[in-house]
């Protein structure tokens, strides 16, 4: 499964604008709140900072310190070198975002408005440079990790604070500042884990006092003092209880596995401290996890800080009407929430999660669909494995105001797949609202496909989508391929249909708006592009035959009218439509439709290039017709037809006439009706002169005297 200068809250009512590394809040907006979550941090690039170091990037290149980077862009340190932030806002806290070489660690030194703090951030590879060997097309990866400190002072909005590398190269990538709260009081009648043993100081083992603290509690709260405590095993039982801490910066548990339980009676609230794990690899049989199966129904996660582990929750089992708000996810090997079928009523929202190693926020319909659930208002950056958010089958489920940038290899930011990966899974149902996301940067290049990712992407991976997928209010900024991807990622060619985009602003994208490559379906409206790289529409479904994906204007879109004119190639970023060559068949592997079809004999097999299969209409039907979708206008001045060239097919001739339309609904004749003789001792070929520039070719055909049927094993259209 597997941003540039300010990056600033985003408020209800307003814009939300990223160009040249600067996110910014702007003027309201009438149609839609901005997308995003609710920070209590402003972060700010290196790139867009002050220092001695060298900037690197941009870059979409996988596996790369640019590519991985916020913004794909940061600064490398040498020691000795700084780079130095102007604080946006009162703070008195910071978490930085680094990368050191494999196999070193070392520190920064920190300064405010040039004084040097007596304490120093430490940095470290250890939980960097992830290798997944077993996972097709992925390169070693997870090169950034992120620190924290207090800054133990109150630092205004408009003073410096710099980083300077001492004893290692570092590349500085993005530092979030913030007002760190003081700690919380202890809630009246709680168990103090303290007052079953814990030690505060994280060197004695605190496991067991744990447990006595949740068993004493039943029905009230655990209290999680500030402290660091060590857990050496997982928690299990838990359910009808609070564990609260006084607040991420203040109470930390340090564990890899702090519940693993496969089923729970609920009424589980965990909220405000930090769980932070020692998980340096990515071992799939380890439940590496904050929490690992069940909380039972009716519970929350809230205000807790997750870093360091292989997975922030893998929800298995009974998890109704669960509710994740509030929370950072920051390091995970593989995902950062994953709902693991199953789920009902599940909300996931104004959360923050960045540098996860697989999907940042997953639903997977596997043994139970997921129903009802949702993710929305998260922000998310940097997954560098997979998708920003993913869901693999489930019914009626919700993405609403996300805001993801920055996806890596084998990611869209938003997938809407029917990938099953094992059975039995629950393929996609009822109706998918993708509703008011932003998208930046996001899209890649898959390196077991050899082509590019959308930034949005619908998937009929392993079976057919038909479920009703409404994709609204969209903003798409800076996408390094395509916008709108419509896969079978399988490559079989399933269908995808039954979608609509409606609203949707697409405001710079490498290649093309909508990248087509399977049969199927959808309604765009709404839909206005700027800076489209290449043209406006890829039109080129896979297996070449399989089947026409129908691509229709409701009205209001504009910008990307344009059709990629070769499916023999891949438009790369920037490249501008070829013309077609005279002496190339504008007919290969374009879709095909007819009026009916024999059995297997289906209409692609007449644009396949295979003169051995052929298509073959409705029997004792006549009139009958073939059309192509060439992509778009051509000019076109023969067509040559063909029969299979063995001496089995006897000679005949075919009564047909060639029409063409520009919008496939009006057709002028381009070669009127006249009889057609086949004869394999000329090689079953027919050519036929034309004078036009249609989109779309058709065949009407009245008559065949060796069979009550069209035929055709190969339609061919030229320019020359």
């Amino acid at each position: 499964m597997t941003t540039p200068t300010v990056r600033s809250v985003s408020a209800a009512g307003t814009a939300v604008v990223l160009a040249a590394g600067l996110l910014v809040a702007l003027a309201p907006a009438p149609a839609h709140a901005a997308a995003g979550a609710t920070l209590p941090f402003t972060s700010v690039e290196a790139e867009s900072a002050a220092g001695t170091g060298t900037r690197i990037g941009p870059d979409h290149t996988q596996g790369t310190l640019a590519s991985e980077a916020s913004g794909r862009q940061a600064v490398r340190l040498n020691p000795g070198q700084r780079v130095e932030f102007t604080v946006p806002r009162a703070a008195n806290a910071v978490t930085v975002a680094y990368s050191v070489p494999d196999g070193q660690s070392g520190s920064l030194d920190v300064y405010v408005d040039g004084q040097r703090l007596d304490h120093t951030l430490p940095v470290t590879s250890k939980y960097s440079y992830v290798d997944t060997p077993w996972i097709p097309g992925a390169r070693t990866h997870h090169l950034y990790a992120n620190a924290r400190m207090l800054l133990g002072r109150d630092v205004r909005a408009g003073a410096t604070v710099a980083f300077q590398a001492t004893n290692v190269p570092v590349t500085v990538d993005v530092a979030d500042f913030e007002q760190a709260p003081g700690a919380a009081s202890r809630p009246a009648g709680s168990v103090s884990v303290t007052d079953k043993g814990a030690d505060p100081t994280g060197r004695g083992d605190s496991t067991q006092a744990f447990r006595e603290a949740v068993a004493a509690a039943q029905g009230g709260t655990v209290w999680i003092p500030p402290g660091e405590y060590r857990l050496t095993s997982s928690l299990s039982g838990i359910q009808n209880v609070t564990l609260q801490g006084a607040g991420h910066w203040h109470s930390i548990v340090r564990t890899s596995r702090f519940v693993d339980q496969g089923s729970s009676a609920g009424n589980v609230h965990i909220k405000d401290f930090a769980v932070i794990g020692e998980v340096t690899e990515r071992v799939d049989s380890s439940p590496d996890n904050f929490v690992n199966g069940s909380l039972g129904p009716n519970s929350t996660v809230s205000g807790m800080w997750l870093q360091h582990l292989k997975v922030g929750l893998w929800l298995t089992g009974n998890n109704d009407n669960l509710v994740v708000e509030n929370n950072r996810f920051l390091d995970m090997t593989a995902d950062g929430l994953n709902l693991n079928g199953n789920a009902r009523g599940v909300r996931v929202r104004n959360n923050f999660l960045r540098n996860q190693g697989d999907d940042a926020l997953a639903m997977w319909s596997l043994n139970a669909p997921d129903v009802d659930s949702s993710f929305e208002n998260n922000t998310i950056t940097q997954p560098n494995l997979a998708n920003g958010i993913a869901i693999y089958g489930g019914t009626d489920i919700t993405v609403r105001g996300n805001l993801i940038s920055d996806t890596n290899a084998l990611g869209s930011g938003i997938a809407i797949s029917n990938q099953k990966f094992l059975d039995p899974f629950h393929p996609l149902s009822g109706t998918i609202t993708v509703d008011g996301n932003t998208l930046v940067r996001t899209g890649a290049m898959n390196p077991n496909w050899n082509h590019p990712m959308g930034a949005l992407r619908v998937d009929s991976y392993d079976s057919a989508v038909d479920a009703q997928v409404r994709i609204t209010n969209t903003t798409i900024t800076d996408s390094p391929y395509s916008a709108f991807e419509f896969v079978s990622g399988g490559g079989r060619g399933l269908a995808a249909r039954n979608i609509t985009v409606d609203g949707a602003t697409v405001n710079r994208v490498g290649t093309v708006v909508v990248q087509a490559e399977t049969q199927g379906a959808a309604t765009f409206r709404n839909v206005t592009a700027t800076g489209v790289g290449s043209a406006g529409i890829y039109n080129c479904p896979y297996p070449a035959g399989s089947g026409t994906f129908t691509v229709t204007d409701g009205g209001g879109n504009s910008g990307w009218g344009s059709t990629w004119s070769d499916c023999a190639s891949w438009p790369q970023p920037g490249e501008q439509n070829p013309q077609p060559d005279p002496d190339r068949n504008l007919a290969l592997g374009r879709p095909a439709t007819a009026t009916g079809s024999q059995d297997v004999y289906t209409p692609g097999k007449a644009v396949d290039g295979d003169p051995n299969t052929y298509w073959e209409s409705a029997n004792h039907a006549f009139p009958q017709s073939l059309t192509i979708d060439l992509g778009a206008a051509r000019t076109v001045r023969r067509v040559v037809l063909k029969l299979p060239p063995q001496a089995a097919w006897q000679a005949r001739t075919q009564t047909l006439s060639v029409q063409g339309s520009t919008d496939g609904s009006a057709y002028t004749t381009l070669a009127a009706a006249r009889e057609h003789r086949f004869d394999p001792a000329t090689g079953n070929t027919v050519t036929i002169p034309v004078e036009g520039t249609p989109r779309h070719l058709r065949l009407h055909v009245t008559g065949n005297t060796g069979w009550p049927a069209a035929q055709f094993s190969e339609v061919e259209v030229y320019g020359s």
